[in-house]
C-alpha cells in the first residue's frame, strides 16, 4: 500500500510521523516503511535500467488509486491498488473495519483500465496492461490478520491448518485467474515471509527470541503449496505468465545471519514499544532507532527500506531458488 488507505476510515494507515522519516519528503506516505517500499524500489530500480537501455519510463512513484492526483497522463505509468491489511478471504482484516479487499482491488484496476482506455484507445490500453509488470502480495494476513489473531478464530473452529491453507490458495488461484482475465501477463506474486519471526510475533509468542513455531509451521505448509499453484496456472496457460517470488527465503538470508548484511538486529524493530518493540502501532510516542539501515524491520511487522532494497535485488538478479521461473531480469530480456 503506499497510501490507498490514507483515503479510507480505517485503523490501517501509516500517515502519521514517523512513517516516512527517510521518504525523500520526510513525510508519513501511507506506506508502512521508514522510507520506500517494495514497489517503489522495483519501479525506481527499472528507471535506472532504462537510463542505459533509453526506453522511457515515468520517474515519479506510481500513486495509489484512490489519489485524486491520478488522472490524465499520471494513468499512463500504472497505478498501485494495494490496501494495507487485506487477505485473500474477504474475512481476513475485519477489524481494521474499511479496507479494500481483493475482489474491489480487481474492480478498480477493471476500472483503472476504463479510465486509460479513454486517454489512449482501447488497442493501446491492452498493450499497456499486457505489458506491465504487476506485483500481487498476499496470504500472510489470511494468517495473522485472520486464523491466528485470537485463540479460537472463527477460521481456525471451521478448518484444520492442513486444511485452511488449500482452501486460501484455492481461493488465491481465482483471484490470479480473475487478474489473467483483466489482461495482466507479467505477474510477480510474493510467499509469506517468516511469520513468527517478526517482533509482533516474538513480543507475544516467544520466551527467549525464539520464532512462533505454529506460525512458521503455516508459512512451511503455505509456500510449496502457492508455488505448486503457480506452477499448475502457468501449464493450463501455456505461458509464464506467474514468477513466485521466495520472500521468506530472501529474508531468512538476513534474519539468520543479519550481520553478513549490515544489520546489527533481525529481532527488534527500529519503531515500536514493548518488547522487541513489537507492541502495538509505531506511532511519535514509539522509541525509535537513529539508524534505520542496521534494523532489519521497521515497525512490527514491517521490513526496513534497506530490508526491502535487498528482497528487491534478489527479485532482480536471484538464482530459482529465489525466483521461479525466472527473476525479473530475465523477464525484462524476454
Amino acid at each position: 500500500d503506499s497510501g490507498n488507505n490514507n483515503y479510507l476510515a480505517t485503523t490501517a494507515r501509516a500517515d502519521a510521523p514517523p512513517y516516512g522519516i527517510d521518504h525523500p519528503s520526510h513525510r508519513a506516505t501511507g506506506r508502512f516503511s521508514n522510507g520506500f517500499n517494495i514497489p517503489d524500489l522495483i519501479r525506481y530500480l527499472l528507471i535506472d535500467l532504462s537510463s542505459t537501455t533509453g526506453q522511457r519510463i515515468g520517474s515519479e512513484p506510481t500513486l495509489p488509486y484512490l489519489s485524486p492526483e491520478l488522472n490524465g497522463d499520471k494513468l499512463l505509468r500504472g497505478a498501485n491498488f494495494a490496501s494495507a491489511g487485506v487477505g485473500i478471504l474477504n474475512d481476513t482484516g475485519v477489524q481494521f473495519v474499511n479496507i479494500i479487499k481483493a475482489p474491489a482491488q480487481l474492480d478498480y484496476f477493471k476500472q483503472y483500465q476504463q479510465r486509460v482506455s479513454a486517454l489512449i484507445g482501447p488497442e493501446y490500453t491492452k498493450q499497456l496492461v499486457n505489458n506491465a509488470l504487476v506485483l500481487i502480495t498476499l496470504g500472510g494476513n489470511d494468517f495473522v490478520n485472520n486464523y491466528y489473531l485470537v485463540p479460537l478464530s472463527a477460521r481456525s473452529r471451521q478448518y484444520k491448518l492442513q486444511d485452511y491453507v488449500p482452501f486460501i490458495i484455492s481461493e488465491y488461484r481465482k483471484i490470479l485467474m480473475r487478474l489473467y482475465d483483466l489482461g495482466a501477463r507479467k505477474v510477480l506474486v510474493t510467499g509469506t515471509g517468516p511469520l513468527g519471526c517478526v517482533p509482533a510475533e516474538l513480543a507475544t509468542r516467544s520466551r527467549n527470541g525464539e520464532c512462533a513455531a505454529e506460525l512458521q509451521y503455516a508459512a512451511s505448509l503455505y509456500n510449496p503449496q502457492l508455488d505448486d499453484m503457480l506452477t499448475s496456472l502457468n501449464q493450463e496457460l501455456g505461458s509464464h505468465v506467474f514468477v513466485g517470488v521466495n520472500t521468506r527465503k530472501m529474508h531468512n538470508d538476513f534474519m539468520t545471519n543479519p550481520g553478513d548484511y549490515g544489520f546489527v538486529t533481525a529481532k527488534i524493530a527500529c519503531c515500536g514499544q514493548g518488547p522487541y518493540n513489537g507492541i502495538g502501532l509505531c506511532t511519535a510516542m514509539s522509541s525509535i532507532c537513529p539508524n534505520r539501515d542496521v534494523y532489519a524491520f521497521w515497525d512490527a511487522f514491517h521490513p526496513s527500506e534497506k530490508a526491502s532494497r535487498l528482497i528487491v535485488d534478489q527479485i532482480m538478479s536471484g538464482t530459482t531458488e529465489y525466483m521461479k521461473p525466472m527473476n525479473l531480469s530475465t523477464i525484462l530480456a524476454i
